[in-house]
């Protein structure tokens, strides 16, 4: 293979890599954001003593997310996955703050 092409494959590859580097700094933000209001919540909830779960809402919220991911032509089932994995963080978070 040429070295001009090899060299504008890098160059490619280069500018790829710098994008998903500030799109991981964007989701490490943007949950760190989401952790804080949920950490909230989990106060209020011990605090009235609420129950630290709530799944009529992650329902709607996987579907909603679900739906969202169709929309951005993201696996739908991967958002599942991902937001189960995101709530059962935030319950086992809501269950410490009622202890």
């Amino acid at each position: 293979m040429p070295d001009d092409v090899i060299e504008l494959a890098a160059d490619v590859l280069k500018g790829h890599r710098e994008s998903i580097d500030r799109l991981d700094a964007v989701l490490i933000y943007t949950l760190a954001e989401r952790f804080k209001h949920t950490k909230a919540v989990g106060v209020l909830k011990a605090e009235h003593t609420l129950p630290p779960s709530d799944p009529m809402r992650e329902a709607h919220q996987i579907e909603r997310l679900q739906r969202m991911a169709l929309d951005a032509d993201l696996d739908p089932e991967f958002a599942k996955k991902f937001l189960n994995f995101i709530i059962s963080e935030v319950i086992q978070h809501h269950k410490k703050h009622q202890e």
